[in-house]
This record gives C-alpha cells, structure tokens and sequence, in this order.
C-alpha cells in the first residue's frame, strides 16, 4: 500500500512559517472518514458505538471532531473525563476504564454519569466505601492463558488487568446482590491488530461469557464492550483492516449465538483510539545536521520526545522527505534526534532520498501515541500540534511549549529568597 499524504510540500513549507518544526498536522477529513467507516460496518447492531480512546490523542478538538461523529469517550484518568466534559460529552457518551483507580477518578466518573468499567474484584467495595455502587457497571474481563494476546500487548496471564473467569461470576453475583440493575462486559486482549478474525474470537468469547452468566445467575448483560486494538498499515506492505467484514463476520456470529436469547438486544460497543486517529496523523521535522561514523545518521529537529514509539517499541513509521518523494532511495541512514538517548531514532538503516539540511521530513502515521506519550527529559519541550481542516484551512489545536512552561512549576522565588546561588556566604 502507498503511503500518501493530505499536503505537498509547498503547502507545509507555508506552515512553517508560522509554525518553526517540529509539529504535528491532523486531517480531520481523514478522521471523519475512518469514524464512518467503523459505523457503517456495524450499522447493524442496535445501539452499536465506539468510545474513541482519549489517550491516543487527547486534545479537545479531536475528541469533539468523535463525539460529532457519534463516538462517546473511553477515558482513563481525571484529566480525560474533565477534557471529554468540556467539550459537551457526559452519562453514558463517556466509558471510564482504568486501573489501579484512586476514589477522586471513580467519584468524577460517577459524577458525570459515565459507564465505569472495574478492573479488579477488589474495586467493588473501594467503590461502594468512596462513591457508592452506581446503577450500571462494567467489568474488564482478562482471559489469562485461555486466549492469546498479540506481539504488542503480551500474554494476558501476565497483564495486570481485569478479572479472572471465577472473579468475575463472583463480581457480577455480588453486584446482583447489591442492588445493581444494569451490567455491562468488557474485555481488550489485542493492540494493534492486523488480522480481524481475532476480533470475532473476541466477540465469540464476550457472547458465550454473557450467556453463560445469565444461565447462572440470572442477570442481564446488556452490552458487550471488545475493547480496541484494530491495528493500522505502518508498514507500506501491510493491508488495513476490512471493517465490513469484520463487521459481517461478528454480526452472523451474533445471529448464531444471541439473536433468539433473552440477551437480545445486545449492544456492542468498542473504544478503538489508534485505528480512528493514527494513519491520520503526521510529525513534521526539519533536517538539521549530517554525520558519518561507523553509520550515516540525518539529524532532525524532532526528538524521542515528540514521539517515542520507535524509541521505546522499536515500531516503524514511515517517513517522506518532501519533495524527494520520486527520488531513488539510495542512501542508508539512522534518522535520529538530540537526546542524550541512543535510542532517539526514528528510523535505522533506513533507505532513503539524499537528506539535505532544510529538508522537511514527514514521519507518518503518528496520529496516536505520539503527541500524547511526550515527555521533557532533557528539558525537551512538546511541540505545537495543527489541524488540516476538511475545508482546507489550518487551525493550531495546541501550542507549541516554552521555556517559561517548562519552569512553570518550579518555585525559584522561594529558592532565591534563601538566598541559594545568589552570591550570599
């Protein structure tokens, strides 16, 4: 598959001056494109909805750009619950799945409605003690050694999330006898998936599981959440995942195995955040130094920082040095960065165009997990990120960090008022 790109060179050397690289640009027309895609596939299923998964790219205008295309919010800690309230998302728009979960999160989730999905059995009475039982509850169920998980998201007997099986009878029995009305279950064994018959595994293991706790228990679950994972080509040689057949599949197993069933209606939901955002998504950087030692290297003005995937998975992203896209990639370079990490590398042993300085790079497909996973060692400042409205036009979303940001939660006032380093014996 040939990576393409929304914008040409002309347009982002346009940008840069107004926006100094490194900086992220979004194609919302993208976006909305991929949101429709998921709906249409399971158009199907009543009350079917993705909770696009904030922390892939949490910024305000995403999340709004979802909820205007009938996503909810998947959030996992204070700050995305309050960043999906701000933008109109409340009740049942938001599922709140974390783990290791403090009273405040649980409190503000409740507050604002949200579906809250426990991941430890243990989650029942700290929730009860702090909060109270809200009327309906989801559990995160964890197969372990029943089902296998995928290179990216490990063994689930080795995850520290969800239930066991027995757990979970457990929890929805006490649940029941606690007064709770409404139940929800919830799983997420894969991440960056390539192959959608896992996905039906999924749905297959989630149906069975609630026809099984209606048998024994009596309950009613009435939605069934597959989690995310859909995975993206970021490689050229892969092939994205086809959803409508996806979807087809899922909905003839459904036929087979709840439509008929007291459980019916069933809901599906699911809180893709990669899938939605990610091919959608480019880091712009400039080509800044050369150097030939052991390796040929092109250093750019980007950095871990801005997007730590390669450096901390290893994971490929491809990239496009504008302009040079018909130019023979005939040079073999380390792509790098400036942090004082070796593993600050966008790409090893890459072939690429002859990289000048000035050139712009495009790394593509870093329109989930990149941003959002920034950090400042080094003292490293996250950068601005755009928006490629679908009319055209630009719009910056978030600003670029500053020095002054970087020192804003440091006190040296009270520092200089001892008198520490200004010359005083």
């Amino acid at each position: 598959m040939q990576k393409t790109l929304p914008f040409d060179e002309q347009f982002i050397r346009r940008l840069t001056d107004t926006w100094p690289t490194p900086f992220y640009v979004y194609d919302e027309a993208g976006i909305r494109r991929t949101c429709r895609e998921l709906n249409s596939a399971f158009a199907w299923s009543p009350g079917f909805r993705e909770y696009f998964a904030v922390k892939a790219l949490p910024n305000p205008w995403i999340v709004r750009i979802a909820g205007e295309e009938g996503l909810g919010a998947d959030c996992s800690s204070l700050p995305e619950l309050i960043l999906s309230e701000r933008v109109g998302l409340r009740g049942e728009d938001l599922m709140f799945t974390s783990n290791n979960t403090l009273a405040h999160e649980y409190r503000k989730a409740v507050q604002l409605g949200a579906i809250v999905n426990l991941d430890d059995l243990t989650h029942i009475d700290y929730l009860r003690e702090h909060v109270g039982l809200p009327e309906l509850l989801c559990f995160r169920y964890n197969p372990g050694s029943a089902r296998e998980g995928n290179v990216i998201i490990g063994k689930p007997e080795e995850a520290k999330y969800g239930f066991t099986e027995q757990q979970l009878f457990e929890g929805y029995r006490r649940l029941r006898d606690a007064g709770v009305q409404r139940f929800g279950l919830h799983t997420m064994v894969a991440s960056n998936e390539l192959n959608g018959e896992f996905f039906v595994e999924t749905a297959r293991m989630l149906f069975d599981l609630a026809l099984r706790l209606h048998a024994e228990l009596g309950i009613r679950i009435e939605f069934v959440n597959l989690g995310g994972g859909i995975g993206i080509p970021y490689r050229p040689e892969q092939r994205p995942v086809n959803l409508a057949q996806v979807g087809g599949w899922i909905r003839d197993l459904y036929e087979q195995m709840i439509a008929g069933t007291v459980l019916h209606p069933l809901r599906l939901l699911m809180e893709n955040g990669r899938m939605i955002t990610g091919p959608h998504g480019y880091l712009v950087t400039t080509a800044v130094h050369h150097k030939s030692i052991y390796r040929d290297y092109v250093g750019v003005d980007a950095c871990m920082a801005n997007l730590m995937r390669p450096g901390m998975y290893g994971a490929y992203h491809h990239i496009t040095v504008l302009g040079k896209e018909n130019a023979p990639h005939d040079h073999v370079v380390d792509v790098v960065g400036s942090l004082c990490e070796n593993n600050d590398k966008f790409a090893v042993q890459r072939s690429l165009p002859a990289v000048e300085r000035g050139d712009l790079l495009v790394i593509h497909d870093s329109g989930a997990h990149g941003h959002a996973m920034g950090f400042q060692y080094n003292g490293k400042l996250r950068c601005a990120e755009l928006l490629l409205r679908s009319d055209g036009s630009i719009r910056q979303i978030r600003r670029a960090e500053t020095a002054e940001d970087y020192f804003a939660t440091l006190d040296f006032a009270e520092l200089n008022s001892e008198g520490v380093g200004c010359g005083t014996g």
